[in-house]
């Protein structure tokens, strides 16, 4: 009896002690919650938003990330609800994705700050019809074609959708089984675009200037008024909320485990004076949509009406969907969701000197100077928002570019734009190559021509 008592006693100290390791280290504190944050979110967001089939939807983006750790996660989803629960190691680890028409799915961890009744109505479809005679008489089809099919290959780059705009005009597009021209498509960091050509909304309508201190509610709360919308937008902010996305790094907390997503990366150690020192992490554009927000409206509800009011609508946009976090702060680093053919409406804005189809000016003529200004110590690889390319493609070249292989190439000298979009992981999506191989099809017929 006394030997099993002593088992006992050293099998309860060995729990015990694993219990309390879980909950100080990172795999306890970050890498559990936020696996099961990304699972939880992830499927909801795919399955309610996007329409993929949940089974497919964690197979393409989720599973690969979470290696072996993926089969310690459990999934319940509430068709009826809308919702879907995630656990790991049994009941510990617990998260809920809730899902809401127009505002797609919040992490809710249970602050109590979130409102399940909020909605936002659908946008009315934009036609945007495939125009032959312009790409026949601008392309070599044949080229074309063939750019198509090497974007699709089957070897592992699980591309989804892809789409062409050449003078505004739609001239290819192609789509994997179960998404079409209509499907919101998850763009992670090409979001960040979205909030850098947002803040140039605000700007044309004289309410922001980025340049200007005390504009962040809560770096102004935590004390640090001279970080400004333009240092956060150009990754300059001086905050410690480095980015690895290996599931234990300040972005994955913030993004998985945390309810006040602006609060917490305001809250960061301070590393560097703003504005002197270049660090990509998504912190900073969640700052800097704070900002924005403030003069949008006072609920995600009426903070995305505006938005699609000032930008969305105006441009054709009606599959995009931009979420928000369980305070209501939208997740302007990280989590909108939109079709191809939306992707690129919002790069050819710049093509088209900030001008909407209707004429109407939505962002400053020359904000494209502005998010392709380099920012000092990003090597020129870095602007506001969006990406420089030097490379293959045409020396004016930028890019949207978000996580799994998610692109769009905005080429001004080809008058072009070319969206890439798919879950990749672990391997080079194929993007630059079908970008090249469009442009490459636009030259080989004016050659002809």
């Amino acid at each position: 009896m006394r030997i099993l008592l002593a088992i006992g006693g050293v099998f309860a100290a060995a729990i015990i002690g694993v219990a309390a390791w879980l909950n100080t280290s990172d795999i306890g504190r970050i890498y559990l919650p936020s696996g099961t944050g990304i699972t939880a979110k992830q499927v909801c967001s795919l399955t309610f938003v996007s329409g993929l089939e949940p089974e497919r939807a964690k197979a393409l983006y989720i599973s690969p990330l979470l290696g072996d750790a993926d089969r310690l996660v459990s999934i319940e989803i509430d068709e009826a609800d809308r919702e879907v629960r995630t656990r790991a190691l049994g009941f510990f680890y617990s998260q809920r994705a809730v899902y809401r028409d127009g505002l797609g799915c919040t992490l809710v961890h249970g602050s109590g700050a979130f409102d399940p009744d909020l909605s936002v109505e659908p946008l009315a479809a934009a036609p945007m019809a495939l125009d032959a005679a312009h790409r026949d008489a601008n392309f070599d089809a044949a080229a074309l074609e063939a750019a198509l099919e090497g974007a699709f290959l089957e070897d592992g780059r699980n591309t989804l959708g892809v789409a062409v705009l050449h003078q505004g005009r739609l001239i290819a597009e192609r789509y994997a089984d179960g998404v079409d021209e209509t499907t919101p498509l998850h763009g992670w960091s090409m979001t960040k675009s979205l909030a850098a050509t947002m803040a140039g909304v605000l700007v044309q309508r004289g309410l922001i200037d980025i340049s200007a201190e005390g504009e962040i509610p809560a770096l102004a709360a935590a004390g640090r008024p001279e970080i400004t919308v333009d240092h956060l937008l150009r990754m300059t902010g001086g905050l410690a909320g480095y980015e690895l996305n290996n599931g234990t790094d300040p972005n994955s907390d913030m993004l998985f485990t945390e309810s006040d997503m602006a609060v917490f990366a305001a809250t960061r150690e301070r590393v560097a004076a703003p504005g002197e020192r270049f660090d990509y992490q998504s912190g900073n554009t969640v700052l800097a949509g704070s900002a924005l927000e403030a003069h949008l409206g006072d609920t995600p509800e009426e903070e995305v009406s505006a938005i699609r009011e000032w930008l969305f609508g105006p441009l054709g946009m009606a599959h995009s969907i931009l979420e928000a976090d369980e305070a209501g702060t939208l997740q302007w680093s990280s989590y909108m969701y939109a079709s191809a053919r939306d992707w690129a409406r919002l790069g050819q804005l710049y093509l088209d000197g900030g001008r909407a189809p209707d004429g109407t000016q939505i962002i400053p003529e020359d904000w494209i100077g502005y998010v392709t200004a380099e920012t000092s110590g990003s090597d020129g690889d870095y602007g506001s928002g969006y990406w420089m390319y030097d490379g293959d493609l045409p020396d004016d070249s930028f890019m949207m570019n978000g996580f799994q292989g998610q692109w769009g190439f905005i080429i001004p000298s080809e008058e072009l734009v070319v969206v890439r979009l798919g879950a990749t992981n672990y391997q080079q999506s194929g993007a630059f190559e079908f970008a090249a191989a469009v442009v490459a099809a636009r030259r080989a017929r004016a050659d002809d021509g």
